[in-house]
């Protein structure tokens, strides 16, 4: 990722605005040196000394000269930053790498390189450039680093120039600038393959056929390279040329992975509040199903879903897996509070077909909310809930919980609905509730047969 632009010295040429901002760049020591000229030269002029006020010209004198020529000084540089990575997950660094080039025939002065960054990605980073040969370059480079995602502005670069005495400073800046996206954190999560169900689009997998059953195959025209064991006799007698079975086709299987944004629903904020929480988590599923060959939507409670998803989602297992893991990872990125108060959005959106396994992170739920939520399952192979009860997240430690226990009736609700539904208290790992969620249903039959998830 790269941006680039030339020459601070190209920029602001107006000789009345140009020569206001050099003045205004004087240095505590360039007025300070104006400020004692003119106070000499006015003492000079009362008591008539003009050695005195030849001092006095010459202190005022100096700093405006120093203005002058910085602002006259015809620097041709062109700056270039890269990202290593443009995509970084939350709690991790990034670099950023930034070059200098003059590509003038005469050589700088000294440069003081700084670029602009927002305050939760650390210090602003300053650098002293000595003089730079002309068609020579200089590197140099920071590190960032954020623990809350989103999308955070890098730049413009800036250059401040200054004379040798120090008099004067003149600050330009390029006019591109770059963006360092902060992603959920990602949790490894282990294999799980539930018995008798499809696996993605590997061992397992479902095969479909042109219609019902094998007698009442569609076949199609022979081409070149074609197993003569799949001849169809009978249609190449009807139709008087070679015809043969059509392919089975692999029935890919789906999984939508269901982020309950709902303001309501979450209490506290920060990387380590149960939304941020929820987040994660479904990245984490995301990214594991994909990488299993399970073509994978993201859908929130809005009812809306990751920009230019297909209508059956993200295929895995292709070509286009990073570039589909990172469209979602972005969207997670900047992904927050809805206004919404419930789930009809997201069920209506679901009730449209089998939608396979379904796994969805909910913060609290209402007894409407949950019944909503329990309805979803109808229409999925299997599901799987994570149960963010945001009082345990806030409660500090040793408060007594609430004795409605709202949390467990819920988890009941679901539970009986169909799902396999795991509380997630403060501090859990992602991995270990993935197994419970196993031996769960192992042990209840929480699943039903239709597609799995492994």
């Amino acid at each position: 990722m790269t941006s680039g632009g030339t020459g601070p010295a190209e920029a602001d040429r107006g000789e009345k605005g140009g020569m206001r901002t050099a003045l205004a760049g004087l240095t505590t020591r360039g007025r300070s040196f104006f400020a004692a000229g003119v106070a000499a030269a006015i003492c000079a002029y009362v008591l008539g000394q003009p050695d005195l006020l030849r001092v006095g010209l010459l202190l005022a004198a100096l700093p405006l000269i120093c203005a002058t020529v910085l602002f006259r000084t015809r620097y041709r540089v062109a700056g270039s930053r890269r990202l290593s990575p443009g995509r970084v997950p939350a709690g991790s660094e990034a670099r950023v790498h930034l070059r200098m080039d003059n590509v003038s025939r005469l050589p700088t002065g000294l440069l003081m390189l700084q670029d602009r960054v927002p305050y939760v990605l650390g210090p602003r980073p300053r650098f002293v450039l000595d003089r730079v040969e002309p068609g020579g370059r200089r590197e140099v480079s920071y590190r960032v680093r954020s623990d809350l995602r989103g999308r955070y502005p890098l730049g413009p670069l800036q250059l401040r120039l200054t004379d040798p005495f120090g008099m004067c400073e003149l600050t330009r800046s390029f006019s591109t600038h770059d963006t360092l996206t902060v992603i959920p954190r990602v949790e490894p999560l282990p294999p799980v393959r539930l018995s008798g169900e499809a696996k993605g689009y590997g061992d397992g997998r479902h095969r479909s056929l042109a219609l019902a059953g094998e007698d009442d195959i569609i076949p199609r025209g022979y081409r070149y390279g074609d197993d003569l064991r799949r001849v169809h006799w009978r249609s190449t007698a009807r139709y008087g040329e070679l015809m043969v079975r059509r392919e089975e086709q692999p029935q890919r299987a789906r999984c939508t992975v269901l982020l309950d944004t709902r303001g309501l629903a979450f209490e506290g904020a920060g990387p380590d509040s149960a939304f941020e929480w929820a987040v994660s988590g479904s990245a984490s599923v995301l990214v594991h199903m994909l990488e299993r060959g399970f073509s994978v939507r993201l859908l929130t409670d809005t009812g809306n879903s990751v920009p230019g998803e297909g209508a059956d989602g993200f295929a895995g297992v292709s070509q286009g897996t990073a570039d589909a893991a990172g469209l979602m990872m972005d969207t997670l990125a900047v992904i927050d509070h809805s206004d919404g108060a419930g789930l009809s959005r997201a069920y209506d959106v679901l009730r449209g077909g089998n939608e396979g396994l379904l796994v969805a992170f909910f913060g609290d739920l209402d007894e409407e909310q949950a019944a909503i939520a329990g309805k979803m399952r109808q229409r999925s192979g299997g599901a799987v809930a994570f149960l963010l009860d945001s009082d345990s997240w806030v409660r500090e430690p040793g408060e007594v919980s609430d004795p409605s226990d709202r949390g467990g009736e819920r988890l009941r609700m679901l539970r009986e609905a169909g799902w396999t539904a795991l509380s997630v208290p403060r501090g859990a790992s992602l991995d270990d509730l993935w197994r419970q969620a196993e031996r769960e249903r192992t042990g209840v039959g929480a699943f039903g047969t239709g597609e799995g998830w492994s």
